[in-house]
């Protein structure tokens, strides 16, 4: 037996994909996968199949004719062509986690493609696909152009690349944006965007900070908060949370958390700092980086209630000097922080 991909086309009403897995059964051939992409032409079936070995590529072209297919493409398979679509997918997902640059050889195995090419133009409108041409936007910049002789490519493949395409920007993003701050006393934190993993950490740093930290962080009370509150606030809708991590040995905990939460034109800056980590310049950095976030994403003011018992976060924001407007309710200051000179606060 040997195994062959086979691609044709055929009408999209009732029974007609049985009448071509038939005509194949007829002959022998034995369909171990098969993925269904509708297009404007029809259902476009992609069989992995294992055929007699006296079944030659004729033969086979001729089996699907017979079962109503047409524009029809056939070629030998390997063994790992076994491993289905999904399954493939996120293979080469997993590969992009860990090696972003590696984008152009993951679409070229995704897709057999011929050549692969990235050039600093971007697609604008003419990405899509023609024919054996797919033009995909790239997120970072620039576009990606693969090429194929056969078979032609499919808007359901075209979803696939540029999810593929994405999730390698998205990566390489976060791995740009993780820093390593060196603190004025020499000690060392990495700065990143936090992830879902990120909450068990999250959750010892508010066990490990004391109920005054917590209450200036949380106004309304200086408990810990639930997991699905935390949950929200590494994930915002809207927005970013950074965390401070430093190694400890084996671990990393988690020494603090900022929070930008976003809402109008507007996005409120919160921190949360380890008890034995704050006054070393920590707070202060983290801070910056997020109305650095915050000009960058468009807003038009950055907002901070404060405590006003708070003083070294009251210093914090004053040493910004950015134009701020500041409004005191009993016990708390609000600071709105301008993020551009066309968005003056008044």
């Amino acid at each position: 037996m040997t195994l062959w991909r086979i691609r044709a086309t055929v009408d999209d009403r009732p029974g007609y994909l049985s009448v071509l897995t038939a005509s194949l059964a007829l002959r022998g051939v034995n369909i171990l996968a098969v993925q269904v992409h509708t297009t404007e032409r029809g259902a476009v079936d992609d069989f992995l199949v294992d055929a007699p070995d006296a079944l030659g590529e004729a033969d086979l072209i001729a089996a699907v004719e017979r079962g109503r297919g047409r524009d029809c493409w056939v070629a030998r398979s390997e063994v790992r062509g076994l491993a289905d679509q999904p399954t493939r997918v996120l293979a080469l997902a997993n590969r992009l986690v860990r090696d972003p640059d590696a984008t152009g050889e993951a679409l070229r195995a995704l897709f057999t493609a011929d050549t692969v090419t990235w050039r600093p133009e971007p697609a604008g409108a003419d990405a899509g696909i023609a024919g054996g041409t797919m033009l995909i936007a790239d997120p970072g910049g620039g576009s990606y152009t693969l090429g194929r002789a056969v078979p032609e490519f499919t808007p359901a493949e075209y979803a696939r690349a540029q999810a593929l395409v994405e999730l390698a920007a998205t990566v390489a993003r976060r791995a740009a944006e993780q820093v390593t701050l060196v603190l004025p006393d020499g000690a060392e934190v990495s700065v990143r965007p936090s992830v879902a993993d990120d909450l068990p950490g999250v959750r010892e740093l508010h066990l490990a900070c004391s109920p005054r930290s917590r209450h200036r962080r949380y106004p309304g009370g200086g408990s810990v908060p639930a997991p699905e509150r935390m949950r929200r606030l590494l994930a915002p809708a809207r927005g970013m949370t950074l965390v401070a991590v430093t190694s400890d040995g084996a671990a990393e905990p988690v020494v603090a958390m900022a929070n930008l939460l976003g809402e109008g034109d507007e996005a409120e800056a919160t921190l949360l700092v380890r008890d034995d980590w704050q006054r070393r310049g920590l707070g202060s950095a983290l801070l910056r980086r997020l109305v650095h976030h915050a000009d960058r994403a468009g807003y038009a003011a950055l907002v901070l209630h404060v405590p006003a018992e708070n003083g070294p976060m009251l210093r914090t924001v004053r040493r910004l000097g950015r134009s701020t407007r500041i409004e005191t309710d009993g016990g708390m200051r609000t600071f709105t922080v301008a993020l551009s000179t066309s968005a003056a606060v008044r």
